[in-house]
């Protein structure tokens, strides 16, 4: 059955952007005199801005205060996000879903400016859509709050809602919020205990009763 609502993640579940902003982190901390290890990206995966600073201070040493660093990082990210792309075949699910009535909403653990500018690069920026950044609340995913502040604006009951995600920690939030979760990673990963795995665009449509 096709559900009232959908809460897409954005960074690589509804825009194919998480390539963006590895290529960002690592540049922040060549910047910063810092020579990223090749699991980076892995460590840091679906984590807020301020918990993967922490990792990268306490991990690597990185000397930089966080404003310091965000900069470095999203003066590297602005430039190239015009040319960001949606995840193959997600736009398409987005644009079924949109013209069947049902209430999509993004939920991100990035940053406001982050997610204005991912938007309109794939063309859904729209101002009656819902958007909740990592600056909307006060604890980012994996609590349940970004999903559960989702259904309270959309004003539908979280049991009605799917949420769509591709990393673990977004994954979790998801379930832990009492949603309907699919978690369609981009990579052969098992998701948390309580989500429905889709390995293809096309799985994740059945799982939505768009086919």
């Amino acid at each position: 059955m096709i559900p009232k609502a959908v809460y897409w993640d954005m960074d690589g579940t509804l825009i194919d952007s998480e390539p963006l902003h590895e290529r960002a982190l690592v540049a922040a901390l060549r910047g910063a005199g810092i020579e990223p290890p090749a699991d980076l990206h892995a460590r840091v995966v679906g984590q807020a801005a301020k918990p993967v600073h922490a990792v990268l201070r306490d991990q690597f040493g990185l000397g930089l205060d966080f404003d310091e660093w965000i900069a470095l990082k999203y003066d590297y990210y602005m430039d190239h996000a015009p040319s960001l792309l949606p995840r193959e075949g997600a736009l398409e699910i987005f644009r079924d879903l949109k013209a069947r009535g049902v209430v999509q909403a993004i939920v991100s653990n990035s940053d406001r400016m982050v997610i204005d500018v991912n938007l309109r690069a794939v063309g859904i920026h729209e101002p009656t859509m819902k958007t909740i950044s990592r600056n909307d609340v006060r604890n980012g995913k994996p609590d349940p709050e970004p999903y559960l502040r989702a259904a309270w604006l959309t004003e539908i009951d979280p049991a009605d809602t799917v949420v769509m995600e591709d990393s673990v920690t977004g994954a979790t939030a998801g379930v832990a919020a009492g949603m309907r979760t699919i978690f369609w990673p981009q990579d052969n990963i098992e998701g948390p205990a309580g989500a429905l795995v889709a390995h293809s665009a096309q799985e994740v449509r059945a799982l939505l009763g768009l086919d």
